[in-house]
């Protein structure tokens, strides 16, 4: 099977996947040399009808309301298209913060519109990747040959314009979906050219299970990830210290840090570091939990050479020493699963009965029952006229409640004059619930 790139980039309606939308979806297929094969995706996507968009969202990406409605297609007409024209066998779905943000806007337009939010990135050998990790990595281990930006303030920055501006690669509109694809592809280039041995490492290096077998056999490795600081290329020498609190990944430590004042916290100690806290003044807690699924930008400690050693910092007979010490705190990785738990528990949302008004943020609760999987594709192959038929068969709670609001807001005009009056009711209450922290109030 021939494998493909499919290079992609939204432009939303807000920052929060769960309750703001997707406006804009641009892609190219590519093939593994990066060239382009057929044409580009650009399609809008419907803003509905019980949601506004953050205004900063618009200023930044220039799409209204308004353009999306007269020139776009609803989110249900999207998926279609995606499953037939944009979903082909051996796609590696690739972009730049795609992991973290776009990918998870997918999912949950995928799950309000009764799709599998899943299937996408894994079945018919398909995969994921994020170039802004790889760029990350390369700028700290292998930065020669491209040119790697600063803000207005002096600090590295990664970001896309930044380094397709310092490059002088096209990217004529920044935060337009199509620009920033182009852009992506154009920075993957690059480092390919510059860097082929890591970037080769890279692309072969992003599977689930190959990422677990290396961190459950190497005690110290290199971790790039966007929550190491600027100063370090955000770049860490780690050490693993036991499966995470989710089972689909690991604890690891930056060994920059001296473990003594750690390892021996009470849980509710160590929890009250892990918290964020902007304004913190005390060192947090120097743990990360590194997700196998999520194409971490990992290597080898023999990729550190004596220039990379001192572009990063690290000291390697302190690293060690750290190591030795962290591997000598036997009860520490017990510790750091009850703190997990006790902060799970200040997530923890504590209504059990599924609310219309928060149904669309819910994907992550439980995973969908074989059955009711069957009868969400009798749903999506029926006619509107059709759906009310399915409720009594789902026993889903959340795709009950959703049901309705799948239906009105991609069919609005088979709504008969009770399920319009409920609609309008749902809108009112979505957009004006809550009162100052209302959207309506907020907008």
């Amino acid at each position: 099977m021939p494998y493909s790139f499919l290079f992609y980039d939204l432009e939303t309606s807000g920052v929060n996947p769960r309750g703001a939308r997707i406006m804009q979806f641009a892609g190219q297929r590519t093939d593994m040399d990066l060239e382009p094969i057929g044409e580009p995706f650009n399609i809008l996507i419907k803003l509905a009808e019980d949601i506004l968009p953050e205004p900063d969202a618009i200023l930044v990406t220039g799409i209204t309301p308004q353009k999306t409605l007269a020139e776009g297609v609803t989110e249900t007409e999207f998926v279609d298209i995606f499953d037939k024209q944009i979903n082909k066998p051996g796609t590696i779905f690739t972009g730049f913060n795609s992991v973290r943000f776009d990918d998870e806007f997918m999912r949950f337009l995928f799950w309000r519109n009764l799709h599998d939010p899943y299937q996408w990135q894994w079945k018919d050998k398909n995969g994921r990747w994020d170039i802004l990790d790889v760029s990350r990595m390369t700028r700290a281990l292998r930065p020669e040959g491209i040119k790697w930006p600063f803000d207005s303030e002096g600090k590295p920055t990664n970001r896309l314009e930044y380094l397709s501006s310092v490059n002088k690669l096209d990217h004529t509109e920044a935060h337009d979906a199509l620009s920033d694809v182009k852009a992506t592809i154009a920075l993957a280039k690059l480092i390919k050219q510059k860097q082929p041995k890591l970037f080769s490492y890279l692309i072969n290096f992003r599977h689930k299970k190959t990422i677990q077998e290396f961190v459950e056999s190497n005690d110290t490795f290199i971790y790039t990830s966007g929550k190491y600081p600027a100063k370090f290329e955000k770049t860490a020498t780690v050490s693993p210290v036991g499966p995470n609190s989710s089972g689909n990944g690991s604890y690891v430590y930056d060994l920059r840090h001296d473990p003594s004042e750690f390892i021996n916290l009470r849980p509710e100690e160590l929890a009250k570091l892990w918290r964020y806290d902007k304004e913190k003044k005390t060192t947090p807690l120097p743990i990360k939990s590194l997700q196998y699924n999520r194409c971490p930008a990992i290597a080898p400690l023999s990729v550190l050479d004596k220039a990379s050693q001192n572009r990063l910092s690290i000291d390697l007979k302190n690293i060690s020493m750290n190591q030795k010490k962290l591997k000598d705190a036997k009860s520490f990785h017990d510790n750091l699963l009850k703190a997990a738990e006790i902060l799970n528990k200040d997530r923890l949302q504590t209504d059990i009965i599924v609310s219309d008004l928060d149904v669309d943020s819910r994907l992550y609760d439980n995973f969908v029952a074989d059955k009711d999987r069957l009868t969400l594709e009798k749903i999506r192959s029926s006619g509107p006229d059709d759906i009310n038929n399915f409720a009594s068969k789902l026993s889903d709670a959340r795709l009950k409640t959703m049901l309705p609001l799948y239906k009105a807001r991609n069919y609005p005009d088979s709504l008969n004059s009770e399920e319009r009056t409920s609609w309008e009711d749902y809108r009112k209450r979505a957009l004006t619930s809550g009162g100052e922290n209302s959207s309506i109030a907020k907008f």
